[in-house]
């Protein structure tokens, strides 16, 4: 079993900036590819941004993409999003996600994912 927590969310003005991060325990977190996913009211949960294992391969959605960063410390257990430059459609509960796997494969769908954080609320105002 692995752990997720995410925390770093908020309100920020248009154009701002906000760090989460997503504190991992349980299992090894280093053999573990990570995601990001955000869900707004009345939406589907959709794919933010995905770190292989070493953190060596990246991928982005293309609303995010040059906006948004991720990586993550496994010496730390922590995987990390940065979010620059945030725009109001940016407004939505952002999850970290996690499955067992070692390789460059980066996963962008839900299903793929195993283990699942509680949450926690990024907030754009105009």
């Amino acid at each position: 079993q692995v752990q997720l927590v995410e925390s770093g969310g908020g309100l920020v003005q248009a154009g701002g900036s906000l760090r989460l991060s997503c504190a991992a325990s349980g299992r090894t977190f280093s053999l573990f590819a990570m995601g990001w996913f955000r869900q707004a009211p009345g939406k589907e949960r959709e794919f933010v941004a995905a770190i292989n294992w070493y953190g060596a391969s990246t991928y982005y959605a293309d609303s995010v993409k040059g906006r948004f960063t991720i990586s993550r410390d496994n010496a730390k257990n922590t995987g990390y999003l940065e979010m620059n430059s945030l725009k109001p459609e940016d407004t939505a509960v952002y999850y970290c996600a996690a499955r067992r796997a070692v390789g460059s494969y980066l996963y962008t769908d839900t299903s793929a994912y195993n283990y699942w954080g509680q949450g926690t609320q990024v907030t754009v105002s105009s």
